[in-house]
């Protein structure tokens, strides 16, 4: 598959099954470095500086903090209440929030020193992502197995009660205006449409097979969900919250992202060993770029 990627940027994806993370240029698909983790690297954050990446290796339940310039693993640490230690993001005050799927807890810690400044249990079971709002004031965590979200007030750290979710809640995102998030419900082949201020349900709508994951668009028109077990990623016009299109793409995909132009999209496909390059004006796959083996999480560096 031929185009040209007007993209300067660069993305860094997790491959679980050889335990590596991989550098692409984003115009070429060229792997510019491929660096060894611990095992099974889900997850990925990057610092709001782009300097640093935070790789999260699910089985090894070690974080490896990496230098985005040179490439380099700097150093790794953990926590010993981990178990299955997945997704990671930052607060308003760069401290890194770290959810543990079997611990059912979510981390908390300080950067660069990467001490723990709380441990949050959720109370519910299977605790996965984290998905904050614009303002970086509160945090929702989706509990698979409980099928619920967790919200938690950033600045206390204190958790505030329990949102009721469809069964098996994971990808989540929260709306660049703040006013909702969606939900996917992957036992159910949907999309939930939940307010973040009275935690209702306003809207449902069906999706493709096994949704795993969410992403909203920068300026928030579309939600991208890749679908796993039926390989497309289906998009969500925001403003009706109604599917619009769907994509195929490539086998079980996962991780997704925008890059902040809103130009193009990319999606980490765990069975095909490569990456979707979306087109989003044209909402069409424009170019597919191999990486490693099973990869899944996926992050987004800007040009320098």
């Amino acid at each position: 598959m031929a185009t040209t990627v007007a993209d300067p940027g660069r993305l860094i994806v997790l491959n679980k099954d050889e335990h590596t993370v991989t550098f692409l240029n984003c115009a070429t698909g060229e792997a510019l470095a491929t660096l060894a983790v611990d095992r099974d690297p889900h997850e990925v954050a990057i610092t709001p500086d782009g300097r640093t990446a935070y790789v999260v290796s699910s089985v090894g339940a070690t974080v490896a903090v990496v230098d985005t310039a040179s490439m380099t693993v700097r150093t790794s640490f953990g926590h010993p209440e981990f178990a299955f230690p997945h997704h990671v993001d930052f607060d308003a005050d760069g401290h890194l929030w770290l959810a543990s799927t079997l611990a059912n807890k979510v981390f908390v810690f300080s950067v660069p020193d990467h001490a723990c400044l709380a441990v949050i249990p959720t109370g519910q079971q299977a605790s996965h992502m984290l998905a904050f709002t614009p303002d970086r004031r509160h945090v929702y965590v989706p509990n698979i197995r409980s099928n619920s979200l967790t919200p938690i007030d950033v600045a206390t750290r204190r958790v505030e009660g329990r949102v009721l979710t469809g069964k098996g809640p994971e990808g989540v995102a929260v709306h660049p205006s703040g006013a909702f998030l969606y939900v996917a419900a992957q036992h159910e082949d949907q999309v939930q449409v939940i307010s973040t201020r009275t935690h209702e349900l306003i809207a449902r709508e069906a999706v493709g097979s096994m949704p795993v994951r969410m992403a909203f668009s920068p300026d928030g028109r579309y939600a991208f969900v890749p679908n796993r077990y039926s390989k497309d990623l289906s998009v969500i016009a925001t403003d009706r919250h109604r599917e619009v299109k769907r994509i195929p793409i490539g086998i079980w995909p996962g991780g997704v992202v925008f890059e902040p132009t809103g130009r193009y999209a990319y999606v980490a496909n765990n069975k095909t060993n490569d990456v979707s390059v979306i087109d989003v004006e044209a909402l069409w796959e424009v170019a597919r770029y191999r990486v490693g083996i099973h990869p899944d999480g996926i992050g987004y560096l800007p040009a320098s």
